[in-house]
């Protein structure tokens, strides 16, 4: 065999064999792992699919029993590189094939994560055969074209992006086992009602996001309402109803009652009629974290799902890669290309062919990470062959989604008319709002954000005109907290803060629900008794853990190993000796942070049993 090709999934080194075979190729199994054998220009080939990582770290066997070391023991230790379990017949199909082949070309996600795990394909099959030669195939899309692109124009691995996501694993691994262990241990030893294997997790990104939660939620708590009064006064015009409020609110009930008594006494005149055009623009180019928070507010998608879906369909060649920060089209994309295949649907056919009879002119937001366009269609299909092939309705709504977002940010922006009258009513002022739709622009392929209308007849009124009082009346009110945080906006945050990246930033929200920290109810996050216990807990005895500043700083210290401006054991040294600070001054109070965090455990507890 001249050169195995290793992809990060089965369906991708399928695919690339397909692409790439002269004549076909022959599925056979090494152990378990499907690897597919094809010929190219007389040369003998494989292809192989992982599961993506293939090693991981741990601390070595005799460190792995919580109650005989001491959790602060983990920060001075070396952490030693070890295989996955579950991927032991990926890493033994890679061994077997590799003896075999004198080159392997890493055809992973073209991703700073794909570059750590094509960084472990090179360290385990160099163990068996340090003859290899490796090179880089990169590609945005499961399409014959770029499959065939990517191949034809390899490069090598940027050995730095790997060692800044090494990094990263073992900060994470240090981090999390040792307030892991010790706020679980902390608990334990205060009775908490904890089974065997459960335990209480900290992860440095995981819980700077449950204080994200938790700080909304305990602003809610906190809030105290206010009653106030304001004045409805019902208006007539040419036979319309129009309902406006007092702009003024007012806090006590006597003089509200005041108030309108001059209104009823008075003459209602029109002091301001306005009406002015705005331009809506459509939505920049789509990215991952902006795919996942319009896929939990227009579609009630959770984020982890929505990405799940996303990639296998972008693993069928349906949507380009969908893990990107970037934003802006470069300009090698094939825009009208992309419109032409859409064009022969009878879903968006009709609207992409209206685009492509003008210029076009798209959207383009500020960031590039100089390594995926954004999100767009690369197969254009209709519901039929999405429902039959995935057999899931959620498939076709984010396929449909990707595709109209897409449209949109090719099409002319939608014009709104802004509409405001003022009216003078005994000494009071009263205001109504209203919206008209001129041009629905981009609003036609993108229902998504169309606003509802409601126009104020706006023609029959002018400045010091006297309208017909229909009604009024006072109306109570009171101040409403804010909402919990939604996840749209959970992720609008993590991206502020940095707190993970566009691949992993669904799952911390994941894990958090998983560990029962918080529950996702229509849409919104809403913490847990435990969730709130400990954040508060740890923002008394460890504040700097659930700062979502910090892993902000951490990740930022992580881009310079990225960006070869730093050595990974002096990021590494820094962060540890933060950690071993923050365990000094956690430790003394490990007795307290475990009676609340048991304290909230009963309370669970004893709310699921009645």
């Amino acid at each position: 065999m001249d050169k195995l090709i290793v992809a990060e999934k089965n369906s991708v080194a399928k695919a690339i064999a397909q692409y790439l075979a002269e004549g076909g190729y022959t599925l056979r199994r090494v152990g378990s792992v499907p690897v597919y054998f094809f010929k190219v220009n007389g040369e003998y080939w494989a292809s192989m699919g992982l599961r993506g990582h293939i090693l991981d770290f741990d601390f070595e066997h005799s460190y792995n029993n919580w109650n005989s070391v001491e959790p602060g023991k983990l920060l001075d230790l070396e952490p030693v590189m070890v295989i996955r379990g579950w991927d032991r017949p990926y890493v033994m199909a890679l061994i077997e094939l590799s003896k075999q082949a004198k080159e392997v070309i890493l055809a992973l996600d073209s991703d700073v994560e794909g570059e750590a795990i094509a960084y472990e394909v090179m360290l385990v099959t160099r163990l068996r055969k340090s003859t290899l030669r490796f090179r880089r195939a990169l590609f945005s899309a499961v399409t014959r074209d770029d499959i065939r692109r990517a191949f034809g124009r390899l490069t090598t691995l940027n050995v730095n992006l790997a060692k800044k996501v090494f990094t990263r694993m073992v900060l994470d691994l240090k981090y999390g086992a040792t307030f892991t262990r010790l706020l679980t241990l902390s608990a334990k030893s205060s009775k908490a009602p904890l089974n065997r294997g459960e335990f209480l997790s900290y992860g440095p990104c995981q819980t700077p996001v449950l204080n994200l939660v938790v700080q909304r939620a305990l602003e809610r708590e906190n809030f105290k309402p206010e009653i106030y009064y304001k004045i409805k006064l019902t208006i007539e015009v040419n036979g319309e109803l129009i309902e406006l409020e007092s702009i003024d609110k007012f806090k006590g009930l006597k003089e509200a009652q005041e108030a309108l008594s001059r209104v009823k006494a008075g003459k209602a005149v029109v002091k301001d009629v306005e009406a002015k055009r705005v331009h809506v623009n459509p939505p920049k180019p789509l990215d991952t974290i902006e795919l996942e928070r319009r896929s939990s507010r227009f579609l009630n998608i959770r984020s982890k799902q929505t990405l799940d879906i996303a990639e296998e369909l972008y693993r069928q060649g349906y949507i380009s890669y969908p893990r990107t920060e970037t934003n802006v089209y470069p300009p090698t994309l094939d825009l009208r290309g992309i419109l032409r295949n859409l064009s022969s649907t009878s879903t968006y056919g009709q609207y992409a062919r209206q685009l492509m009879a003008g210029e076009l002119r798209p959207t383009a937001g500020k960031d590039n990470d100089n390594a995926h366009p954004p999100i767009h269609p690369v197969k254009a299909a209709d519901k039929a062959e999405l429902m039959a092939r995935f057999r899931d309705f959620k498939y076709w709504i984010i396929y449909d989604l990707v595709v109209r977002h897409f449209l949109a940010t090719l099409s002319p922006p939608a014009l709104v008319e802004e509409q405001r009258l003022v009216v003078d009513a005994g000494g009071v002022l009263f205001e109504a709002s209203g919206l008209r739709i001129i041009n629905d622009g981009y609003f036609v392929i993108y229902p998504f954000e169309k606003p509802k209308a409601n126009p104020l007849p706006l023609t029959a009124l002018r400045v010091g005109m006297q309208v017909t009082v229909k009604d009024s009346k006072i109306v109570k009110r009171k101040t409403t907290p804010p909402p919990y945080l939604s996840e749209s906006e959970l992720l609008r945050l993590m991206r502020k803060y940095g707190i993970g990246t566009d691949a992993t930033m669904q799952d911390h929200i994941h894990t958090n629900v998983k560990r029962r920290y918080f529950k996702i109810i229509k849409g919104q996050c809403v913490p847990t008794p435990l969730g709130k216990a400990l954040i508060t807990s740890l923002s008394k005895y460890a504040p700097t853990l659930i700062d979502p500043g910090f892993r902000s700083r951490m990740e930022s210290m992580l881009s310079l190993i990225g960006s070869g401006k730093e050595l990974p054991s002096s990021v590494r040294r820094r962060l540890e000796e933060e950690a071993v600070k923050v365990y000094a001054s956690m430790k003394p109070n490990a007795h307290q942070l475990g009676e609340e965090l048991a304290k909230a455990l009963r309370s669970m507890v004893n709310e699921n049993n009645n």
